[in-house]
């Protein structure tokens, strides 16, 4: 029997839209701490973050509460897109170490009781693979060139792309090859860099190649993968023109209030996105995980729309998480907050799937900035010293605010690094530094996304701020940092660091992951009048109120507080006040 939420307070009124569930696979309710290796920590001290420098801090994680680390790509690879462009799937890039130290990373997560998440990035490889080197050097129509979308161009001599496709960063989607023998030759597809060749996924070699990377990783010792690209490996028949635009996300936010579904502004409808046959895939894969024991997971960076959709990847025997990016682009905006919540756990709910909740990640502007622009919530592509600048103390108030509101959601989350420690992003990171294809392929219009992929601060008097052991970076840290650093903040009362182990552990103890949620309204302000701006739910037996914008809510008679992100006020006769911008858990008492 599925247990029911505590009444609230008599003064408050609840809608129940998701009830609460017994405990399950871990990936269900798990809070998945995401490492981008380069920036994460330095063992040899060349300026790039490395395996063996994440081994050394694998503790911190233990320490922070998390269930599980997903690492960003780690692969062979010549860099060209920050790894996501891999020569060799099953092979370590000197950069980051050797397959040992990922062996060793592998042992000590497990050793500390983390589970480990590995990215793959089935849409392409590199153009330095062994199998496209070996498609440029063969013929057309060739059982090499068969593994990619290589294609005829259109016009005169072929002079014309196969198609009217357009980059995800910018510029055509398709590079023209001269053939061994000196002429122009065919075309191939790539949705991202020309570096970043799309494989073809109709053909079934690719399917067999990719399924044997899957268990050559399982059988190291992997807890699962997070799929890149998850909705864009298969291509309309015929690879059709399309008008719209050939995009992950759209370049920003009109400000609208009040979305119904939390529309990301994906451009999931062209026919490079969200096609059917790729379930088929995901069908497979799943049966390869079920091979092995411990609960595999397969994580969908799907940025499909509208949220049914998305509930499609994570259906019985298909995927077990999708990331909720409908969540991550909504406005700070109580109304929008609560109507994507809500359409997020009935559509899940409608599959027997979790929600994945995430705010940050190393693709968008940390959420800590995003929430202190004059719009906040708005998704500038990376934000330059030129550009209108976060207000960021604000930003950071209301990004511990939005953590503590995601955190008590039922669910599993994605902590993105840094984040504990409340980092902003490097807003005034020097153009000339820029290494994200995008800033270039953009023609310099879009900053791309190394602002939130600057090194961690680990000790504010060390060399790069404890990130190496030199001083070196990859890219440079601002000033602001030191101040953010580890070491300024483990044990520091009201830090964010303490902050977020504390909601960590209370999450766990309080079973939120695996709760309910029922929105909760009836709360007043100091003076009794109805509280505006503010989104409060019960989650099992807390309640959640978070006070999105200028206003305040009085917490109802008996609610002992558990956590906030922020200082907290009182009433005359003693009842609890949250001020504008901050989320408090509060455990509901008879």
């Amino acid at each position: 029997m599925t247990p029911t939420p505590r009444p609230p307070a008599a003064a408050l009124s609840t809608t129940l839209v998701h009830p609460a569930g017994p405990a399950g696979p871990w990936w269900r309710d798990a809070v998945i701490y995401q490492v981008y290796p380069r920036s994460f920590a330095d063992g040899d001290g060349d300026g790039v973050g490395d395996l063996p420098g994440i081994t050394a801090r694998l503790d911190h994680l233990a320490d922070l509460g998390v269930d599980a680390v997903w690492l960003s790509p780690f692969y062979r690879s010549p860099q060209r897109d920050a790894g996501y462009d891999v020569a060799d799937y099953r092979d370590v890039d000197p950069l980051f170490g050797t397959l040992a130290d990922a062996d060793a990373l592998l042992d000590r997560a497990h050793a500390l009781g983390l589970r480990v998440v590995v990215d793959l990035v089935p849409n392409h490889t590199s153009a330095d693979h062994p199998w496209f080197r070996g498609a440029l050097a063969a013929a057309p129509d060739s059982v090499e060139r068969g593994r990619y979308l290589f294609r005829d161009g259109r016009g005169p001599g072929g002079s014309e792309p196969p198609n009217n496709w357009t980059s995800v960063f910018g510029g055509p989607a398709w590079t023209r090859v001269t053939e061994p023998d000196g002429t122009p030759g065919q075309w191939y597809l790539h949705l991202f860099d020309s570096s970043q060749p799309d494989l073809d996924w109709s053909n079934p070699e690719v399917r067999d190649e990719l399924e044997d990377v899957l268990r050559f990783w399982l059988d190291r010792g992997v807890d699962g993968f997070r799929v890149d690209v998850a909705h864009g490996m298969v291509k309309a028949p015929g690879l059709p023109d399309w008008d719209g635009t050939t995009a992950m996300i759209d370049g920003g936010h009109d400000g609208t209030l009040g979305s119904e579904d939390g529309a990301t502004g994906a451009g999931s409808a062209g026919p490079m996105w969200d096609q059917e046959p790729l379930h088929d895939i995901y069908r497979s894969w799943n049966r390869v995980l079920g091979q092995y024991e411990g609960d595999r997971a397969l994580v969908a960076e799907a940025w499909v729309e509208p949220m049914e959709r998305l509930a499609r990847y994570v259906r019985p025997g298909e995927m077990q998480q999708a990331f909720n990016f409908a969540f991550l682009t909504t406005l700070w905006a109580a109304p929008d907050l609560r109507a994507v919540v809500t359409a997020s756990l009935r559509a899940n709910d409608e599959v027997g799937a979790t929600t994945t909740w995430v705010l940050s990640n190393h693709d968008v502007v940390r959420h800590t900035s995003r929430l202190g622009l004059a719009v906040p919530g708005s998704r500038p592509n990376g934000i330059g010293a030129t550009d209108p600048q976060p207000d960021e103390a604000l930003g950071l108030r209301r990004g511990r605010a939005a953590t503590l509101l995601m955190l008590g959601l039922p669910g599993s989350a994605y902590v993105y690094q840094g984040e504990e420690l409340g980092l902003p992003e490097h807003t005034t990171l020097a153009d000339d530094e820029r290494q994200d294809p995008a800033w270039w392929r953009s023609g310099h219009t879009e900053r791309g996304r190394d602002g939130c992929r600057v090194p961690l601060p680990w000790s504010a008097d060390a060399p790069a701020y404890g990130f190496s052991p030199t001083g070196a970076t990859w890219l440079s840290q601002p000033a602001s940092y030191a101040r953010y650093a580890a070491d300024r903040q483990r044990g520091v009362p009201g830090s964010t660091l303490e902050l977020y182990r504390t909601a960590l552990r209370v999450r766990r103890e309080q079973a939120l992951g695996t709760g309910s949620l029922a929105w909760a309204d009836g709360l007043t302000t100091s003076t009794g009048a109805p509280a505006g701006d503010v989104l409060a739910f019960v989650n099992r037996d807390v309640l959640v109120v978070a006070v999105v914008g200028a206003s305040e809510a009085v917490l109802p008679p008996g609610a002992a507080v558990l956590v906030a992100s922020g200082p907290l006020g009182a009433t005359g006769d003693g009842r609890v006040v949250v001020p504008a911008d901050t989320t408090v858990w509060a455990l509901l008492t008879d």
